[in-house]
Formats: C-alpha cells, sequence, structure tokens
C-alpha cells in the first residue's frame, strides 16, 4: 500500500527548519505486517525534543529515516501470530518493543530492552525487518520501531500497547512518550514520596509531564524551573506551587530558600549537563536528582565527588521513565481518567504534517509544550 511520510534524508541541518527542509513529504509504498507485526493507521503524532536531536545530529540514527516516535493509531491488519489485537483496536505506540526474553525484560527494566535497542539503533523492527520503501525498491529505516510522522506504519506487536477508546487519540499520543518518560521518572525511577519537596528544570512535554507527576504522587511543595514565561504559567496549570525564572533568579539559591535547604528529589528534563549540575546542587544532603534529558554525546558533567559518599547523593537517570509500558501506560491513562494528570494541557496544538518542519522551528525556540500531527485515522 502506499503511505505518506516524513522522510529525513540529512542530518544536522541548522533551524529554521522550515526553509532548509529536513525532512520531505514522500509517497512511500508499505509492505504488509510480516509475523508478530501490525499495520496501524496513524491518528497522531507528537513533536518531540528527541525528534529534534535527530534533525540536527546530536542523536545520529541511519538514514534515510522515516521519523516520529511519539504516536497512537487504530489497528488495521495483523501478520501471522498476533492473536491479542485486531483491526479496530486502539493503540500507542511504545519506543522500545519490549521482547519479554532477555535480562533486562525478566528482570522488570523492560525500557532497557537488549533486543529492543539493538533494533532501533539498526533502524529496523524487532526482527530485522524494515517495511517503508521507494517506488525504486529503497528500503528505508524506521525510527526507534515507531515511525509516527506516516499516515501508516507497520510496527512489532511488542511496539504497540493496546488501549481502551474512551480517551482520544490526539490525548492518548502524549502517553507513548512525554507522559510515560516525566511520570515514569517521578513515580518508577525516583519513588517520590508524599510531601517531600520536588524541583523540575525544563517545561516541555516531559518536563510538565514530571510536574504532573510529583502532584499526583502528593509531593510539596513543586517548584517548577524555565527560561520561557508562558511554560512557567503552564506549569502552575499543571501542579507547580513556586516557579523560578532563571534570568531573575538564581535557581539553586531559590529553590534552597524554599525547601529550607533543597530538594528532596530534582528532575533534569532540559538534556544539557550544565543544567543537569544545577540540578544536582539544588538537592539537599541525602538527595536524588533524576537525569531525564539526552545531552549531547560530547558533554561532560562535573560534580564535588566527595558529596556523593560524604552526604549520600544520588544521581541517576531515567530513560522511558524507567517504564514497562503495557504495565505503566494503562495505569498512568487511570490517573488521568481519575483527574489527576491533565495531560490535555501539553498539548501546544496540532499541525498537518506538511507543517512538520515549521513545528520542529517552534520547538527549536522553545515556543510550545507538545505539538501533534493530526491525521485522519
Amino acid at each position: 500500500m502506499k503511505t505518506n511520510a516524513a522522510v529525513l534524508k540529512q542530518m544536522g541541518r541548522p533551524a529554521p527548519y522550515a526553509a532548509s527542509k529536513p525532512l520531505v513529504i514522500e509517497e512511500l509504498e508499505l509492505d504488509g505486517p510480516g509475523p508478530r507485526e501490525v499495520l496501524v493507521q496513524i491518528a497522531a503524532a507528537g513533536l518531540c525534543h528527541s525528534d529534534l536531536s535527530v534533525i540536527n545530529g546530536s542523536r545520529p540514527w541511519p538514514l534515510p529515516l522515516v521519523l516520529g516516535h511519539e504516536a497512537a493509531g487504530i489497528v488495521r491488519d495483523i501478520g501471522p501470530d498476533v492473536d491479542d489485537l485486531k483491526p479496530g483496536d486502539h493503540v500507542v505506540f511504545s519506543y522500545v518493543p519490549v521482547c519479554g526474553r532477555c535480562s533486562m525484560c525478566v528482570s522488570g527494566r523492560g525500557n532497557l530492552c537488549e533486543h529492543g535497542r539493538a533494533a532501533n539503533v539498526a533502524g529496523t523492527l524487532l526482527r530485522g525487518t524494515r517495511r517503508f520503501r521507494r517506488q525504486d525498491g529503497t528500503l528505508l529505516n524506521h525510527h526507534l520501531g515507531v515511525s509516527g510522522f506516516s499516515e501508516y506504519t507497520v510496527a512489532a506487536r511488542e511496539s504497540l500497547v493496546r488501549v481502551d477508546d474512551d480517551i482520544p487519540l490526539e490525548i492518548a499520543v502524549l502517553f507513548g512518550c512525554a507522559v510515560m518518560t516525566g511520570v515514569g521518572a517521578v513515580v518508577n525511577t525516583a519513588k517520590v514520596a508524599p510531601g517531600t519537596p520536588v524541583a523540575v528544570f525544563g517545561l516541555g512535554g516531559v518536563g510538565l509531564s514530571a510536574v504532573m507527576g510529583a502532584r499526583a504522587a502528593g509531593a510539596w511543595p513543586i517548584i517548577a524551573v524555565d527560561t520561557v514565561d508562558s511554560k512557567l504559567e503552564l506549569a502552575k496549570c499543571c501542579g507547580a506551587s513556586h516557579t523560578i525564572l532563571p534570568r531573575l533568579d538564581d535557581p539553586v539559591a531559590a529553590i534552597k530558600d524554599l525547601t529550607h535547604g533543597g530538594a528532596e528529589t530534582a528532575f533534569e528534563a532540559v538534556g544539557h549537563a550544565k543544567v543537569l549540575a544545577q540540578s544536582y546542587a539544588a538537592t539537599r544532603r541525602g538527595g536524588k536528582t533524576v537525569a531525564i534529558g539526552l545531552p549531547h554525546p560530547d558533554q561532560q558533567l562535573s560534580l564535588q565527588a566527595v558529596s556523593i559518599t560524604a552526604e549520600e547523593r544520588q544521581l541517576v537517570g531515567s530513560y522511558m521513565g524507567s517504564c514497562v509500558p503495557p504495565r505503566d501506560v494503562p495505569r498512568f491513562m487511570n490517573l488521568y481518567r481519575a483527574g489527576m494528570l491533565p495531560v490535555e494541557k501539553l498539548k501546544s496544538r496540532e499541525l498537518a504534517l506538511a507543517q512538520v518542519n515549521e513545528g520542529f522551528d517552534a520547538l527549536d525556540r522553545g515556543e510550545v509544550a507538545r505539538q501533534v500531527i493530526r491525521f485522519h485515522a
């Protein structure tokens, strides 16, 4: 079958992206699903900073690439050996296919699935296949097993979480990355306790989700830090009790003052070593710093090493919110249904597929939390 998709042919192009057009809309051939694979009609796909990192070359992937890793849609066909999904089911994608068999999966750490990681790096689906091709037969790579910037895609069954259809897909899509990563970092990685002070540095879709997760976990105070005034206002709507604008106040000093010594847990959702160092400095003795953002591989972090031992400080990473998607996406959706995660507030605007480059311009300028490409599914 044919599908229109946003294809990345060259990395490292500078903004503005609407002018340089690193993503080109192409009509591609999409082969049908093979064993343990599923054809999905995409209803919505989110623009995430991780996608932007691929475009600007910070996180290189094999090209040409059908981009997009946060998506939701409707099952249209299933391949052999898929017996727990059927056409018409609503699904949210997981950008790490969880094989269920490797050492990480069997120990409950599906977000670090070894086979899923290997497939993602290779630009294939979980079993090594590629389903997108051009008219001349050239195969294109899949982005994290999702390739959500396409009208249709084929994914491994292990990349999909079936969800109930009471949540609109343009909202459900946000659970595939922003919510899973941000809320998961709070409840899975950090295990934030009620009544403890939390700080969140960086208020994109993931950082705002961490704010929501901290509110749902009963943290207090919840201090949000960002350089954009509008995002600070949005953070208040998502559950922040206090906000800090770095150009007016020193975040570390302000957080220590508000918390009488420092945050119990600080989350860094910017993806920059300097901000991660600030987050660490803003915690108290015995505190925990959780790195959610993905810095450029060339960045290095410098800390006072003795503080880790003498003050029992912790610095931990959180990839995909330490989530097991089939377990965590449904339970986070239950929190949304209960009114504890106002996920709809993350969505800044909707775009057509043809507007994808200008959408990344807005993301690069820091103007938006989450933009969603809408398809007619």
